[in-house]
């Protein structure tokens, strides 16, 4: 989003193979949350780039009355005919972004934008390359995760904390504010898939000495919809932590 003082925003959504109706409400509610983030709580002007990779369950639609509501100069949308991954999808939206400045957040409400104004004002304090939400510092948590998933990720996260050594205290988590410019040299160098990604992003950062701040949240599991990680997801983020040790 574009916003006094030439800083722009992006809003990435993560796309499901399995929408629902009611998540394209959660989605509209979002995009309200974001405008009223920028035009009430802050003041600021702004832009929501959307990036639809051919989803079969309308949001493209949804995307486009949004447009029309808000107006193009708010809401833009830049699909794509099919699913190309995360990497391109972020150098897909950051192409896009008109601004020095983007916020990268999943759409289904398992971030809430009532944290963005946080961000804000942390790299403003600090004058951070990289802000980062935490689950796992401060009044941060995970809410609507059983058990088994929260000693997974805590057992990930302490793993990678070990071996790593990153500098922050929550690698996993997709909601962060970047420098536009330092986000386009993070993809430029990360080659990871999958949750390695973020994990990627924050290692690199550390490598090529760029500051990180972090913002305590609240992380809510999606509520529509199924968030998946089974074994082979596992494997693929042990063989990625391996990888990144090996080569960071």
């Amino acid at each position: 989003m574009k916003f006094n003082g030439g800083n722009s925003y992006f809003l990435f959504r993560r796309q499901s193979s399995n929408l629902k109706f009611s998540q394209l409400d959660s989605f509209n509610y979002l995009t309200l949350r974001w405008c009223g983030c920028f035009e009430v709580e802050s003041g600021f002007n702004y832009e929501i780039i959307i990036i639809d990779d051919g989803s079969p369950d309308g949001t493209r639609d949804v995307a486009e009355q949004l447009e029309k509501i808000y107006g193009s100069d708010k809401i833009l949308l830049r699909p794509r005919e099919q699913k190309l991954g995360l990497g391109t999808a972020y150098i897909h939206g950051v192409k896009h972004a008109t601004g020095n400045y983007v916020i990268i957040m999943d759409a289904d409400l398992s971030h809430h934008p009532k944290f963005i104004p946080e961000f804000i004002r942390k790299q403003k304090e600090g004058n951070f390359d990289i802000v980062s939400g935490t689950r796992y510092k401060g009044n941060g948590g995970v809410y609507g995760w059983d058990l088994k998933r929260k000693i997974i990720s805590r057992g990930a996260n302490f793993i990678t904390q070990i071996l790593l050594r990153p500098g922050a205290s929550d690698l996993t988590g997709s909601f962060r504010l970047y420098r536009k410019e330092v986000l386009q040299k993070l993809i430029e160098k990360c080659v990871s898939k999958g949750y390695v990604f973020q994990m990627e992003m924050i290692v690199r950062a550390r490598q090529l000495n760029y500051t990180v701040g972090e913002v305590p949240i609240s992380f809510v599991d999606r509520v529509y919809g199924e968030s998946k990680l089974g074994g082979n997801e596992i494997v693929s983020f042990l063989k990625g932590l391996l990888t990144l040790f090996a080569t960071t």
